[in-house]
């Protein structure tokens, strides 16, 4: 059986949400790619195991905070003086029926998960601009397109993250930057957490019967943020199984 493969040597890539599930899988597939990657995570400690058991960098990064995504952004430009792969993956969950939804658990929902793909996207523009090339990686779920119960605040942040890939698309292309999003379905820390009865009546409704591992959502990612995929721009790729048919 053939290996799909993508040559990333020298490009620097952003991997946001990096310490675990989609985003540490993101993470180790541009590091067996050569590129220079950096995870980047409000959990400083588990991101920063995770960096070193992959062979990547990191820092510890609130997307929810515009200082703290500025100041990461300008630290990895001025270390590496480069910037090519920005992929926004960063999310939490504060799921409860919309009338049991606090202020709080709306207003942090929306700013990591629409708000983080905001700021870090606005940061690293300049830089990618200014050498005329650049690829941003959006990840969507497929709650923003359907919504689901208990995630108001969840599935509204998604479905925003597909409007701003698609007005971020118009604005940037033509200085060389494409913006893309991905609506992945994988075995991730959230779904695992679950009630077993929640989780096997979601099953069902996969067309391939079964939730993907993390990996599974690299090979998307991997072109979409490729130079070969320089005229694909404002798509959002159900990578879900069939789930979104």
């Amino acid at each position: 059986m053939s290996t799909l493969s993508f040559d990333y040597t020298g490009q620097v890539v952003l991997v946001t949400g990096g310490a675990r599930g989609i985003g540490r899988a993101i993470g180790r597939f541009f590091v067996d790619a050569g590129a220079v990657v950096y995870l980047l995570d409000f959990d400083g400690d588990q991101v920063a195991a995770t960096a070193a058991e992959l062979g990547a960098r990191w820092a510890r990064c609130d997307v929810g905070e515009t200082a703290s995504v500025n100041a990461v952004v300008d630290s990895v430009v001025e270390q590496t003086g480069r910037l090519d792969v920005l992929v926004n993956n960063a999310g939490i969950l504060r799921d409860s029926v919309l009338w049991k939804l606090t202020d709080d658990d709306w207003e942090r929902v929306m700013a990591v998960h629409a708000g983080g793909t905001f700021r870090m996207t606005r940061a690293c523009v300049p830089h990618l601009r200014a050498r005329g090339y650049g690829r941003i990686v959006n990840v969507t779920s497929y709650s923003g397109l359907r919504g689901n119960i208990g995630q108001a605040n969840y599935a509204t942040a998604k479905a925003g993250i597909v409007g701003f890939t698609k007005t971020a698309a118009k604005e940037l292309a033509r200085f060389g930057i494409t913006v893309n999003a991905i609506s992945p379905n994988a075995e991730t820390r959230m779904i695992s957490s679950m009630p077993q009865r929640k989780r096997d009546e979601l099953t069902t409704g996969i067309p391939m019967g079964r939730f993907a591992d993390p990996s599974e959502m690299c090979a998307a990612i991997g072109f979409l943020a490729s130079p070969e995929a320089g005229y694909v721009t404002g798509a959002v790729l159900p990578v879900d199984g069939g789930l979104s048919m």
